[in-house]
């Protein structure tokens, strides 16, 4: 029994539904599929949408505001019928065919929360969307093997877990980005068993650069302010541990003088057909300098 969850906010999701659809029926699991549409405001999406509704045990319903996709998930979950919840982003498609079979959840009967993980297609996209490509495929599509070395490490934008344990680690309802870290962050405190398969689904909404960049600000943002909350530790991350360093050694505010000089060139770089993702850390971590400069003020 499967309830298979889809956040969504101006997103076509209709091939996803479909695909997903069909396996779980040709996997003859007893399951529904509930779409949660974010108050989305493209009307040609919002319209293509409701074909979903056509499918046998699938809904969808409607946000009356934007709430954001932390929030729009405790939704889905509380609204869900079965204990078993499989999260899907809206801007994914199932890289395998046997998708859900893979999931083998008639042997799984003990996990708490399996990742199948994340993939992104070889071929580049346009130039002003390479450098999230570049990052998501470097840094996010993991082989088991990788994603085992840090188990905690997970995109929630594929992931099979049980009903209350998601209730319990997926508290926070703040609508912002980089939030994923507090949810990895509450299975490690509180030592949930986390199962890595193979078994990922292709990454396709894919932003543009300058919108990349501005949301990647934003979560360094966030994690301050859940540091500050006491909601994660100051050294969980790569990023804090590598200004922990840098405080260590008095070396703060020679990194930031460093920086000033080429931040223009980091940021054409970024903008570029080959961006530079140490360039990128660089850049993420002098903003998280500067913020924690003005909260010592």
């Amino acid at each position: 029994m499967l309830s298979i969850l889809i956040p969504s906010y101006n997103y076509n999701i209709v091939n996803l539904v479909n695909q997903v659809y069909r396996q779980v029926t040709d996997a003859n699991i007893l399951f529904e599929i509930i779409v949660a549409d974010d108050c989305s405001t493209n009307k040609k999406f919002i319209e293509e949408n409701k074909n979903i509704e056509k499918l046998e045990f699938c809904r969808l319903i409607r946000n009356n505001e934007n709430i954001g996709r932390t929030a729009t998930r405790n939704l889905l979950a509380n609204k869900a019928t079965y204990n078993l919840l499989l999260f899907l982003d809206a801007d994914v498609l199932p890289k395998y065919n046997d998708f859900i079979s893979r999931f083998n959840l008639s042997e799984n009967n003990n996990f708490q929360v399996i990742y199948g993980g994340v993939s992104y297609y070889k071929e580049k996209p346009e130039d002003n969307k390479i450098l999230r490509w570049k990052y998501g495929k470097e840094r996010e599509a993991k082989s088991v093997k990788q994603r085992l070395k840090e188990p905690y490490f997970i995109i929630s934008q594929n992931l099979l877990i049980k009903k209350d344990i998601f209730l319990q680690m997926n508290f926070m309802n703040t609508n912002t980005y980089g939030l994923d870290i507090l949810f990895s962050n509450n299975l490690k405190t509180n030592n949930i068993l986390v199962t890595h398969i193979d078994n990922p689904v292709y990454h396709l909404g894919l932003e543009e650069n300058n919108i990349f960049i501005k949301k990647s600000l934003e979560a360094v943002k966030t994690t301050i302010q859940l540091e500050d909350k006491g909601s994660i530790s100051n050294d969980l991350r790569p990023l804090q541990k590598s200004y922990l360093s840098l405080k260590k050694k008095r070396l703060t505010f020679l990194f930031s003088f460093f920086i000033s000089i080429f931040i223009k060139i980091m940021e054409r770089n970024f903008n570029s057909k080959n961006p530079n993702l140490f360039w990128f850390d660089l850049y993420r971590l002098n903003y998280y300098i500067e913020l924690k400069s003005k909260k010592s003020v």
